[in-house]
């Protein structure tokens, strides 16, 4: 695997082109009081076309997130074991959650808001930063890679006044979306039956009650964005950088390959390869390649990860 092509470039670009696994409809993402999100821009001649968020950029980061995880086995995916997390479980002892399924990462209520602040603590003692002066941001990072590592890709921010007085952030390294192009509507609808009272009180659930569905045809495309000159920055040292990036990049053929079920009724698919925008000279590793090299980076830069690698916390109110 050969990653030179990325030394000293500000940024990777990536982009997929997709379409839907079956037919030519798909259901994009929604948003409370706005629904689907569409908006018009122009197109290399200056003409307007119609445009849609198929999938925001907060959503592209848990999926990225979802397929490093093994559910059954509560660890990561074989080729990123040993990377550090924190585990959350229940006062039975059963698994409740982590830092990498968490929306919020380390900032997790269930990892800072329990009974026992015991990491919490920690975590104060390691930043070391008071409420006023400058901010760190090294400290966060060699903090983060210590014990959530993931969030080095997809940012955080430790909102609590008890860490830095709130001032903690870290921007996201690795940002994904995807859109459509040219789209129309499908307009259609339906209607729950119910044959026993179909006149009956809708509020409980009784009666027949009709219904309307927006979905949209297009060309739709995914986007990758990784900040390589943001991972330089945090000062981890060589072997952490190719580690970070090799992750992300993992992430992103996983996602295509694996993640790409958004929705019941949008369920897409690569067409063709991924495609390098920048820089133009990187030949795009496969993803058996990523997870043959990643097991070796992960060790190289294990020295910067807490040990155990994994950190158990139990959550109660």
């Amino acid at each position: 695997m050969n990653l030179t092509a990325l030394k000293d470039q500000p940024r990777l670009l990536l982009k997929a082109a997709l379409k839907p696994i079956q037919g030519t409809r798909f259901q994009p993402t929604g948003f409370p009081d706005l629904g689907a999100a569409t908006y018009d821009a122009l197109d290399s001649e200056g003409r307007t076309k119609k445009m849609l968020l198929v999938e925001s950029a907060q959503s592209m980061a848990n999926r990225l997130e979802t397929v490093c995880w093994d559910t059954v086995a509560d660890d990561w995916v074989t080729p990123l074991k040993g990377l550090p997390v924190v585990k959350v479980k229940d006062k039975a002892g059963k698994p409740l959650t982590n830092s990498v399924l968490e929306a919020h990462r380390l900032n997790s209520p269930y990892i800072l808001e329990g009974k026992d602040k015991a990491f919490l603590a920690t975590i104060q003692k390691e930043l070391a930063i008071a409420e006023k002066g400058i901010v760190d941001i090294r400290k966060l990072t060699a903090t983060l890679l210590k014990y959530d590592t993931n969030a080095l890709l997809h940012g955080v921010f430790l909102a609590k006044k008890e860490i830095a007085g709130g001032r903690m952030r870290l921007p996201r390294a690795l940002t994904a979306f995807i859109e459509a192009e040219g789209v129309t509507i499908a307009a259609s609808g339906g209607v729950k039956n119910d044959a026993v009272n179909p006149s009956g009180d809708t509020a409980k659930g009784f009666s027949n009650v009709p219904f309307h569905r927006d979905e949209y045809c297009g060309s739709i495309t995914a986007f990758f964005n990784l900040d390589l000159a943001l991972i330089r920055g945090f000062g981890l040292g060589a072997d952490v950088e190719a580690m970070l990036i090799t992750i992300a990049l993992f992430k992103i053929q996983r996602l295509l390959r694996d993640g790409l079920r958004l929705r019941t009724a949008c369920d897409l698919e690569m067409v063709g390869e991924l495609t390098v925008q920048r820089p133009a000279k990187l030949v795009m590793p496969s993803l058996d390649e990523l997870e043959k090299e990643l097991p070796g980076l992960i060790k190289k830069a294990a020295g910067g990860f807490a040990n155990p690698s994994a950190t158990d916390l139990t959550f109660e109110e």
